[in-house]
């Protein structure tokens, strides 16, 4: 099977319509979205219907996601991030809340041996950064391969069995970035961000998993970013997410 796996849209429809329209050429059989729907960007609801008609979709919830439902709260949020999710409650409608409210709390298992969450498997809210944290949240899982969002930067770290050793791989370029997964190796993924990446490439990021194949495949994809900046101005968000996106970080 090809699982599409993707995370971290957060309201920018600029960037889903774009990664819609690509992700539906490569016709996956399963889409696995990893959390963090809503938030900085501009349009909720409309990211939030889109979302929830693709098909066969697997989800697991983000920190966002939570704190726009109420169930967590914004205090360890950056002044910026909290003002964008005030916001986002007050315009969510009666269906974007009952579709995040149905979303599963990670780390779910996708397939034996695979697990996915928005951070990692032992908080969902904590950022893998180092090898040190990605090997950790592998082993927590208890499955070879871990895929998982939140931190906005493609990245796969890739364990030998002694695990003495890590190869980390950053994905810059559309299409180029084909890993074989080795038999035996553990390995922590993370596709990237839809709608606000932060590796300093402002091209939304996604993957392919051929569980078939035992590889990923990374995607990036150009949108409207000024398109998308304008809307956050308009609304009267904090103009500083409109200028992030056009320069990745």
């Amino acid at each position: 099977m090809k699982h599409l796996i993707f995370s971290d849209i957060h309201s920018n429809w600029e960037a889903f319509q774009s990664f819609l329209k690509k992700a539906r050429r490569l016709k996956p059989d399963t889409y696995v979205f990893l959390g963090d729907a809503v938030g900085y960007g501009a349009n909720p609801n409309e990211v939030v219907e889109a979302l929830a008609a693709l098909p066969n979709l697997v989800a697991v919830m983000g920190n966002h996601d939570k704190v726009a439902l109420g169930l967590e709260t914004s205090m360890l949020f950056n002044p910026v991030a909290a003002e964008a999710l005030d916001w986002t409650k007050k315009k969510l409608n009666e269906f974007s809340l009952n579709f995040l409210k149905s979303m599963k709390r990670g780390p779910l298992r996708l397939k034996e041996g695979v697990c996915i969450c928005h951070g990692a498997p032992f908080d969902e809210d904590y950022y893998i950064f180092t090898p040190a944290d990605a090997l950790e949240a592998v082993e927590f899982s208890g499955e070879r391969i871990c895929f998982f969002g939140h931190t906005h930067v493609p990245a796969v770290y890739e364990f030998p069995p002694e695990k003495d050793f890590v190869a980390i791989y950053h994905p810059l370029e559309e299409g180029r970035t084909h890993i074989k997964l080795k038999k035996d190796f553990l390995y922590a993924v993370n596709p990237g961000s839809i709608g606000q990446p932060r590796d300093r490439n402002p091209r939304g990021t996604f993957l392919i998993y051929d569980d078939q194949e035992e590889a990923v495949k990374f995607y990036r994809f150009s949108y409207p970013a000024e398109k998308a900046k304008r809307r956050i101005v308009k609304e009267g968000l904090p103009e500083v997410l409109g200028e992030r996106l056009l320069e990745g970080y």
